[in-house]
């Protein structure tokens, strides 16, 4: 349904949503859609290249570290998800011990580079990779409703980030079937014959976020391991569970120690990890403080290779000929601006690192502005994951727009925002804004315990002063506060004081002054968007950041190049060819594709 309706239909919601949480059946049906079956996710425990069930774990010789996870309950976290009365599984809480087993078994699969995976030629590599993609997509349908039913992303969503990953993988291997980097085709350089290849550097630690845990995580371990380097990854405690369905695959693809997963508290499994020196990598995508920690902990951070995406506070700067200049049909439209800035800042109830976090406009359209994006705000649908609505009358139904947040700590933290902003003069231009969907026993007029839920209206904000945390802080939720600015100055000095330096969106149909807000921030973002909304895509394309917002480029190939190092075999006297190509035709190495 709409949001303009919510206050009408607010009961009926409330036993919607309380009907959808408790769903058991296959064929139940919620505020008129159809729930899916969703079994509990299987704790399970991957260890040197198998998969554990609990039961098999304790059972297993040879472990010290291995004790009863099953039969002591403060060893597996239930998951309750966005949308479940019931946990929808459990993740296994790895002690420091069982870590360490870890990084031994990892230590020998890389066994210096010597080890069975780094060994084997790029086609060997790529076979593998191949095989894991084929027996991970017969979990597909699995994946996807766990993903709706743990992080709240709605079915389109799930879907996309499940086949984009695929995508991801199978763009990564063509990047190296065709790009220089990887060939092994020697050059004349200088008077030297060379062949430059990249290879691996060692054993990479891996941390995802929750939400992308699939396409986020794989764009980092996929490249590092198509390069020989062997992974570690912490499944993160929110939105992992959809890792745990892809043990099976990882375990008949690759050898095992090649691929290692860690569960449980990062403070208990990681530190001692980094504090041993092994870890020749860091591939974080998270927060600064705990990336800062990590790094911290190495012994040796200048030669630990990091990769990091991290926060950022992306601006939208709305020039002022976007209102003073009469609307042409050749021209970028106010309704087209309205639609960029709310799909922005909203998509995936704002969680998303690219998210529009912040909308300057001239002085004088705060309101204005503030009130054209809260109508819009009341046209998006809401509801369940698994949902689809009528969009007026239109026979293609459409996922539901705005879904639960994954957790109380996040509606939490969206409530201090607006609370702080409130009581300093920040002004709602939607009534609903913050409103809690609930399901409380007042509303349900049940005897029954209350569902906590997290299904939160977007907040749109203006009025915005400096003093105020959300202009400053990443809010990564549905808040979009709206700041007027008397000069570009203003907006400029923002972004130049700012610790952040991902993206901005810059909307206008005029070039000046927009010339000079590129010229300046084309050295502060990775990214600047003329009329568009920011994003990461298209996966060909470079997507970095600055300062705080991240360390590293992602793309297909710059990923291929951030996870190995150019290794060359070079020669300088004709009388050496023969030996270099017998040495060629018998190299794991040099060998063709």
């Amino acid at each position: 349904i709409k949001m303009k309706v919510i206050a009408r239909l607010l009961p009926f919601l409330v036993s919607a949503f309380h009907a959808c949480a408790g769903a058991k059946t296959e064929h139940q049906t919620c505020a008129g859609s159809h729930v899916p079956l969703i079994d509990p996710v299987e704790p399970r425990i991957f260890f040197s290249g198998k998969s554990f069930s609990m039961q098999e774990w304790t059972e297993k010789s040879g472990l010290d570290s291995a004790v009863s996870l099953s039969e002591s309950p403060s060893r597996l976290l239930p998951i309750q998800g966005c949308c479940s009365e019931d946990p929808i599984g459990h993740m296994p809480q790895m002690t420091t011990d069982e870590s360490l087993d870890v990084l031994d078994a990892a230590v020998k699969g890389y066994s210096n580079g010597a080890g069975i995976w780094p060994q084997m030629t790029l086609r060997q590599r790529i076979d593998a990779i191949e095989k894991f993609i084929t027996t991970l997509e017969i979990s597909r349908e699995r994946i996807i409703d766990t993903l709706m039913w743990e992080i709240g992303k709605n079915f389109k969503d799930a879907e996309s980030e499940f086949d984009r990953t695929i995508a991801f993988i199978r763009q990564t291997i063509e990047t190296i079937e065709t790009h220089k980097d990887f060939s092994n085709k020697f050059n004349n350089v200088s008077g030297s014959t060379v062949m430059i290849r990249r290879n691996s550097f060692g054993i990479i630690l891996a941390l995802g976020p929750y939400n992308y845990p699939l396409n986020e995580t794989y764009a980092t371990i996929i490249p590092a391991l198509l390069m020989g380097n062997i992974v570690i990854l912490k499944i993160p405690q929110v939105g992992g569970l959809a890792h745990l369905l892809t043990f099976e695959a990882f375990a008949e693809a690759l050898p095992e120690n090649t691929i290692h997963f860690i569960s449980g508290g990062g403070r208990k499994t990681l530190p001692k990890l980094m504090e041993s020196g092994k870890v020749d990598g860091l591939a974080f995508i998270g927060g600064t403080s705990a990336a800062d920690k990590l790094v911290k902990q190495h012994p040796s951070p200048h030669r630990l290779k990091t990769f990091l995406q991290l926060e950022a506070k992306n601006m939208a700067i709305v020039m002022k000929d976007m209102f003073t200049n009469e609307e042409k049909d050749d021209e970028y439209s106010r309704n087209s601006m309205f639609r960029d800035i709310i799909t922005g800042s909203l998509s995936y109830n704002g969680q998303r690192c690219t998210a529009l976090k912040i909308i300057f406009v001239p002085k004088g359209k705060g309101k204005y502005v503030a009130e054209e994006l809260a109508k819009r705000v009341e046209n998006l649908t809401i509801g369940m994951p698994w949902e689809k609505h009528d969009i007026d009358g239109s026979s293609a139904k459409k996922s539901s727009m705005i879904t639960p947040l994954p957790n109380q700590n996040r509606v939490d933290f969206m409530n201090d925002l607006l609370t702080d902003a409130v009581s300093k003069g920040a002004i709602k231009a939607n009534e609903l804004g913050g409103t809690i969907i609930d399901s409380s026993s007042e509303c349900t007029g049940s005897s029954e315990k209350s569902f906590s839920s997290t299904l939160m209206v977007p907040t749109v904000l203006y009025n915005i002063q400096a003093s105020m945390r959300i202009y400053q802080e990443e809010q990564f939720g549905p808040i979009v506060p709206v700041v007027e600015y008397d000069s570009i100055e203003e907006v400029l000095n923002y972004g130049l004081q700012s610790a952040y330096g991902q993206q901005v969106s810059i909307f206008t149909n005029l070039s000046n002054p927009s010339a000079s807000i590129v010229d300046v921030f084309s050295a502060i973002f990775g990214k600047i968007n003329i009329n568009s909304q920011c994003g990461r895509s298209p996966d060909s394309v470079p997507f970095s950041a600055r300062r705080s917002s991240g360390l590293g480029v992602m793309s297909i190939v710059d990923a291929l190049r951030e996870f190995s190092v150019p290794t060359v075999v070079s020669y300088k006297n004709e009388e050496s060819q023969k030996t270099v190509e017998g040495i060629k035709e018998q190299s794991n190495f040099m060998a063709d594709l």
